[in-house]
């Protein structure tokens, strides 16, 4: 596990993942056995490692890459900042190592399909984080589409973002290299590669894309107390056009102060019925309970909109999605259990990316090519 003393790498994969799974004794498998999960702990600070690990009682943990990967083999998972990312990983798929990744895999469409490439040649298992796809929101915003509920789907409104302090007079919620190009910083880069998984695994492929993408906040404070200039854009918005005709709006913003119940929400609109997805919720209004405004602004309102929607109920425990995930990786490599979020898909998600900041350069509306390898 290289990264783990980042945020994500630690919180989400880290303990609420593997060491979650460990706890409950390893990851069940079709033919009724178990896989645990034994982590060798890989960074560059040497005291964090030490200290995470003694923390965890792991007794595994290196700042050498590559003795860790002489070490047998098994799953390299990759939590670093991006710019570290293809260089590791094409190591360990030298080393006879299956992958499992964040996202993006790399820094630009040509480093992702070269890791892609490299995958195939060697034979090793690949996957890449989609968390979104594991959301209670989402799961039940999924049961809603494979149940018909929509009718046909027409379009999809999705807000995500909060407001990240710009490190002066409060902390930054947000790691300082978010906001440096030249680091691999950027919304657009990190918020676009998760909208097309979400997209295409919900409601189909991504054929164009119209973005502008900006810098809201042009100075921020860094980790140290010293300002510094935002050379990536902290905002992004998009229009993303679908098959079948189905047109997603989404807008992407760390400059944005929370109107909404969760910090993420989609807005599903079809032919029978509408859903608002989050995090955790999901609400419904059928055809058969919408409710029929009339515009008149010399009145107040007196409909309670928000009263007419429906949950939809959970009817499942439903895990951490960054663990269910985790989990169903370990499936694939260990028995075969189909895993289809490969290499290919985080070449999809980059590509997006990069259209995306293209269409926003140039003024203009950009289609999306196939990716082959």
């Amino acid at each position: 596990m290289n990264g783990v003393t980042g945020r994500m790498g630690y919180r989400q994969h880290l303990v609420r993942s593997v060491l979650a799974i460990r706890e409950q004794g390893g990851v069940l498998l079709a033919d009724g056995s178990r896989v645990t999960l034994d982590p060798i702990l890989v960074g560059r600070n040497e005291a964090r490692l030490k200290e995470i690990a003694d923390r965890h009682g792991l007794d595994r943990w290196t700042t050498d890459l590559e003795s860790a990967l002489a070490d047998g083999t098994g799953i390299y998972f990759d939590a670093q900042i991006t710019q570290a990312r293809e260089k590791a990983i094409l190591t360990a798929i030298d080393a006879g190592w299956d992958v499992y990744t964040e996202k993006p895999t790399a820094e630009s469409v040509e480093g992702a399909l070269r890791l892609a490439r490299a995958a195939a040649r060697a034979g090793v298992r690949h996957g890449v984080v989609h968390d979104k796809l594991y959301l209670p929101g989402l799961v039940k915003l999924k049961r809603l589409l494979d149940a018909g509920f929509f009718g046909r789907v027409l379009s999809v409104r999705g807000e995500f973002g909060y407001w990240v302090f710009e490190g002066d007079w409060q902390p930054a919620q947000r790691p300082s290299w978010n906001y440096r190009k030249e680091d691999g910083g950027g919304i657009t880069v990190d918020m676009f590669c998760h909208w097309n998984y979400v997209l295409e695994n919900l409601f189909g492929p991504v054929r164009a894309v119209t973005a502008k993408v900006v810098t809201h906040i042009p100075t921020r404070v860094d980790e140290q107390g010293r300002a510094y200039t935002a050379t990536a854009d902290d905002a992004a918005y998009g229009i993303f056009e679908l098959d079948g005709g189905i047109i997603a709006q989404i807008n992407s913003s760390w400059a944005v102060r929370v109107n909404r119940d969760e910090l993420v929400e989609f807005q599903v609109d079809g032919t029978e019925g509408s859903a608002v997805a989050g995090l955790r919720n999901c609400r419904v209004q059928h055809r058969v309970n919408t409710p029929k405004p009339v515009w008149n602004p010399d009145l107040p309102v007196t409909e309670p909109f928000r009263d007419q929607w429906l949950e939809v109920p959970d009817n499942a425990d439903l895990d951490n999605g960054f663990k269910a995930q985790w989990e169903q990786f370990v499936r694939h490599v260990a028995d075969g259990s189909p895993h289809p979020y490969d290499f290919v898909s985080g070449v999809r998600g980059i590509q997006l990316a990069e259209l995306g900041l293209r269409s926003s350069a140039e003024g203009r509306r950009i289609q999306i090519p196939e990716v082959t390898l």
